[in-house]
């Protein structure tokens, strides 16, 4: 991200062009923008589809500046923890200082970021009792002992397995009991930095940096407890993580590094298999009549007076892209047995043949606790004899 002052406030009042972008791209894929933090030139965005919404629940956004003696953002690491499913996933992407000599600040960084990412006074558990740690970004490390010479002659010729040996990462997790435990996928891929701009040439200019996987993605999966031998153990639950890909990507020219992607399978069984609330359909919709919303809470779950239900369109861009929405308070109906209903004023609604989705959103909990099937608004009553023995909206 650009870090200069402008480009700071300028994506502050408006959606930054990364968000804007990804957006415009995942949404016709029926993701949605969940959650996004921001410090200086780091920018972390979190996207999920649309039906995975009420099992997705943000519990914190995190800035760990430690620049400048940790006072400034230019380094550091930022933090998106969530619930998913039912387990605890912490996403964090950084920046670590960079030159060959500082690999002890580096690895003293790492530690501060996973230091800071606890969450006191609330109900969140130990960023290392989380179920899922997703860790990335340019960190920085370099190549040791070898030369320019001998470094570019072996990416070259695609010999990586003597540079792997001497990578500070890779020598660092051989000795720190911390950091071994996260994991990475193979370095298949010549290392990403640094490069001279719009080229796909290592550094010319005079200072001739040494090439290095500097850009890197690791991941953690939570401990599993010593078995007793006294005490049968119990099943873990079932929760994998297999990756897929871990490639670069040299056609990208923009910057001095070449960007890093990987892809996962996460399998799991699911903590959680039901919404907070079900929407329940209520006769058929119109464009001619108030439109009456039912919805159930299930019994562990405290509404809000600032809790409300959206109408959008399908392909939702981000949870405020909604085209109406009402307060659940001020336009309930009526409500018993855990069964509510509002409703939505019609010259509230859109008149397009689109289809709909109705999202609820928890203020306390700051996430989507249920949404709908998808479905359309019909034109008006005129059609509702001829509908009336055809498959209803799913809401």
């Amino acid at each position: 991200m650009n870090c200069g002052i402008m480009s700071l406030l300028s994506d502050t009042a408006f959606e930054d062009p990364w968000s804007s972008f990804f957006m415009d791209v995942l949404s016709p894929l029926t993701f949605v923008k969940v959650s996004s933090v921001r410090m200086q030139g780091l920018l972390l965005l979190f996207f999920a589809k649309h039906q995975h919404l009420p099992f997705v629940q943000i519990l914190s956004t995190k800035s760990t500046p430690t620049g400048l003696f940790g006072y400034w953002g230019n380094k550091g690491g930022i933090n998106i923890c969530l619930k998913l499913y039912g387990y605890y996933v912490s996403i964090i992407n950084c920046h670590l200082p960079p030159h060959m000599a500082n690999n002890d600040q580096r690895l003293q960084h790492f530690d501060r970021i996973l230091e800071m990412q606890n969450f006191e006074g609330q109900n969140i558990p130990n960023i290392l009792d989380h179920d899922l740690i997703l860790w990335f970004g340019d960190m920085n490390f370099r190549i040791e002992d070898f030369g320019l010479h001998f470094v570019r002659e072996s990416i070259k010729n695609r010999c990586y397995s003597d540079l792997w040996e001497k990578d500070q990462l890779s020598i660092a997790k051989k000795h720190d009991p911390l950091l071994r435990e996260f994991q990475e996928g193979p370095l298949l891929f010549p290392p990403t930095y640094k490069f001279d701009k719009n080229s796909n040439n290592y550094d010319t200019s005079e200072k001739k940096r040494k090439p290095a996987w500097t850009d890197r993605i690791l991941w953690r999966l939570k401990r599993q407890p010593q078995a007793n031998p006294h005490t049968p153990r119990l099943p873990a639950p079932h929760f994998c993580l297999t990756l897929r890909s871990y490639v670069s990507h040299m056609v990208y020219c923009i910057s001095d590094h070449k960007p890093v992607t990987s892809t996962f399978d996460l399998e799991l069984k699911p903590l959680v298999s039901a919404p907070l609330i079900t929407l329940i359909p209520e006769g058929l919709w119109t464009m001619e009549n108030d439109m009456l919303i039912s919805y159930s809470l299930t019994p562990d779950f405290l509404s809000s007076p600032w809790d409300w239900i959206g109408l959008y369109k399908v392909g939702l861009r981000h949870i405020n892209d909604y085209v109406s929405y009402v307060w659940v308070r001020d336009n309930q109906v009526s409500f018993n047995d855990g069964l509510s209903q509002v409703y939505f004023n019609v010259s509230d609604i859109p008149e397009t043949e689109d289809q709909f989705l109705l999202c609820y959103y928890s203020n306390s909990l700051h996430s989507v606790v249920g949404i709908s099937k998808p479905f359309k608004i019909q034109p008006g009553s005129s059609l509702a004899e001829d509908l009336l023995g055809e498959a209803q909206p799913h809401i």
